[in-house]
């Protein structure tokens, strides 16, 4: 997924100060700000007991599959459902279902009465967000998933397996330049082809893994660990509205939607991480409670917070150091914000050995 901000092409850059500063010894890897938990999965990878959270739902959901998930899902609910099922292997029963999905009939729901030009025709606001056939694809899906999930067919491994998989498929055919801030006037080429349920993949190993859908500042006072990884918001752009049909995908909750893009409402989950009134407040609230031995954050030369504040607090734990990197600017950046000058960014890894 083309995410705001995401770690891709950082996880070398991240793996190797990690470890010069902690060692490859085992240990439990905090990742509280996970967004698609592209840094969760590589320390999973390498066989690293991983605890996520994200305050936004379609992240959460991304994290239940690509962290939680670790086992080989059986479906088992679904074989008095699916034709010649039980004849299926174990581990080809994901590929099957999603196959299944990819060949229900087309409904007419939420998304397409909302995000598609045939859906929206004529309305105050005509939208087109997915193509029609792919927004009435999202509505079938996604009905039959909830469906099974209130019908106890599928556990909640399964039923964020699947969601998982729609929501990464889904995103490779939106009619978008980047983020759900804006759609294109006409279908770009990608968005009309028709997408398929490719199923998500996750690592299977013997370790269980936790996934949370809290405020930060909350949670930060249940869980512990090793190793705390933090990568907030850098500015003042935030992630609910940048990416809010995923949200509304991932929770299909038919929520009231406002606006040219049919925004719903995210006033719950602000951060305040993108607010420079409350950030400093914030971070060194996050900073005094996390119960760990070592905290990472990733912050780059352009964040709200500069790079004195971060050592002034940070080091308030203990012994404070800084690897820097610097790297590309995201896509989303170069085409949507032409305030930005520069090409690429530093990247700053900030990190303190607590006491």
């Amino acid at each position: 997924m083309n995410y705001i901000g995401s770690k891709k092409s950082l996880l070398d850059f991240l793996e190797k100060s990690i470890y010069q500063v902690v060692g490859k010894k085992d240990f439990t890897f905090l990742d509280l700000f996970a967004g698609t938990g592209i840094v969760g999965q590589h320390f999973k990878k390498k066989g690293h007991k991983v605890i996520a959270n994200d305050l936004q739902y379609y992240s959460f959901v991304l994290n239940k599959n690509y962290i939680e998930n670790h086992e080989v899902l059986k479906f088992l609910g679904l074989e008095n459902e699916l034709a010649d099922f039980k004849k299926i292997d174990y581990e080809k029963r994901a590929d099957f279902v999603c196959d299944f999905l990819d060949n229900l009939e087309l409904r007419e729901g939420f998304i397409y009465k909302n995000y598609c030009l045939g859906g929206t025709k004529n309305k105050k606001f005509e939208r087109q967000y997915f193509s029609d056939e792919n927004g009435k694809k999202v509505d079938a899906i996604r009905e039959k998933v909830e469906e099974w999930k209130n019908e106890n067919k599928i556990n909640n491994n399964e039923y964020y397996f699947l969601l998982a998989t729609l929501i990464e498929n889904v995103d490779k055919v939106a009619n978008t330049a980047s983020v759900y801030g804006a759609f294109l006037k006409q279908l770009k080429k990608t968005a009309q082809q028709s997408f398929l349920m490719k199923p998500a993949d996750f690592v299977f190993n013997e370790i269980e893994h936790h996934v949370y859908n809290e405020d930060i500042e909350t949670l930060i006072e249940k869980v512990e660990g090793d190793v705390l990884y933090l990568d907030p918001p850098y500015n003042h752009r935030q992630y609910a509205s940048n990416y809010h049909l995923l949200e509304t995908i991932a929770k299909y909750d038919n929520p009231k939607i406002k606006g040219k893009t049919g925004l719903r409402d995210y006033s719950n989950q602000k951060s305040k991480f993108s607010q420079k009134k409350d950030v400093l407040k914030s971070f060194e609230n996050i900073i005094q409670k996390a119960n760990v031995s070592y905290i990472f954050l990733s912050y780059n030369n352009e964040g709200l917070m500069t790079e004195d504040e971060v050592r002034t607090i940070m080091s308030k734990r203990g012994k404070y150091g800084i690897f820097k990197k610097e790297y590309n600017r995201f896509k989303a950046d170069k085409t949507e914000n032409r305030n930005h000058k520069a090409s690429s960014v530093v990247e700053y890894l900030h990190y303190v050995e607590c006491k």
